[in-house]
């Protein structure tokens, strides 16, 4: 192996598997593509600095709405009853409408991979495990979280 070959080789393993692949001539496409949305516009994947603001939106009025009706000022339990808020809301909100306010506000809408609402099974099992986190931050490279695929589930820009 000449010189050449190991800049190449330590290169490829430095910049990560996914520009590795595309170097051999792998043609990975766009965000959504293998689900049949569009590239950009009104139906592609929600990019995730959406996603995250959209639940920060969302963890900040629960937080709101169980510090002023639920925990009465105890600090020691608000972040449960948060917990309990977003759960709910959640699963009514995304359940009936397709987004909480938190996406509704950054314009995305969690429908199911065949463009239909997404059904109550479905929508009680994507909260349980966003709920839970760990899910939510392993994605593949549509990037759809984990909880996502489970639903089979995207969440897309209106």
């Amino acid at each position: 192996m000449d010189d050449a070959e190991k800049r190449q080789a330590i290169g490829s393993w430095l910049s990560g598997p996914r520009s590795a692949a595309e170097d051999m001539g792998v043609d990975f496409g766009y965000r959504g593509q293998r689900l049949g949305l569009p590239e950009t516009g009104p139906g592609s994947v929600a990019s995730v600095g959406r996603r995250i603001a959209a639940l920060v939106i969302d963890w900040l009025l629960c937080q709101l709405i169980a510090y002023g009706l639920f925990a009465a000022g105890d600090t020691r339990t608000v972040g449960l009853w948060t917990m309990g808020v977003f759960f709910v809301m959640s699963v009514l909100l995304v359940g009936t409408l397709g987004f909480t306010p938190g996406k509704r506000l950054m314009r995305i809408r969690v429908l199911a991979e065949n463009g239909a609402r997404l059904g109550p099974l479905a929508t009680v099992a994507r909260t349980v495990l966003l709920c839970l986190l760990i899910p939510a931050v392993i994605f593949d490279r549509d990037t759809r979280g984990l909880h996502d695929r489970v639903a089979r589930a995207v969440e897309v820009r209106f």
